[in-house]
């Protein structure tokens, strides 16, 4: 995953709120509706973050009956996982030859 398809992930992780329906929908698919109930903030502001979490990638709408059910992407956020995983890894790795060239002239 390059850095550009992890913005829209990141600016979509960056609000407690997604977090807090990310966290819900988690447990089990729900609708716009439903997570209002759960949630301090309106129908039409959970609305809003669904999109924005759908164009991440993160969400999934899913039609049940007359519905529309939100559904949590796993795999969207296990990739982002392992992205900086492998970030970590390669700062892991600079900062041992750092610290290896560091000894060497101590």
């Amino acid at each position: 995953m390059s850095s550009p398809t992890l913005a829209p992930v990141f600016a979509a992780l960056a609000d407690d709120t997604r977090w807090q329906i990310l966290a819900e929908l988690g447990r089990c698919d729900l609708s716009a509706s439903a997570l209002a109930t759960r949630l301090p903030v309106t129908r039409q502001a959970i609305a809003k973050h669904l999109a924005l979490l759908a164009d991440a990638g993160l969400v999934e709408p899913v039609r049940a009956g007359r519905e529309i059910r939100y559904r949590a992407l796993g795999a969207r956020l296990s990739e982002t996982a392992r992205a900086l995983e492998a970030l970590g890894a390669e700062w892991d790795r600079r900062l041992a030859v750092i610290t290896r060239l560091a000894e060497e002239r101590s």
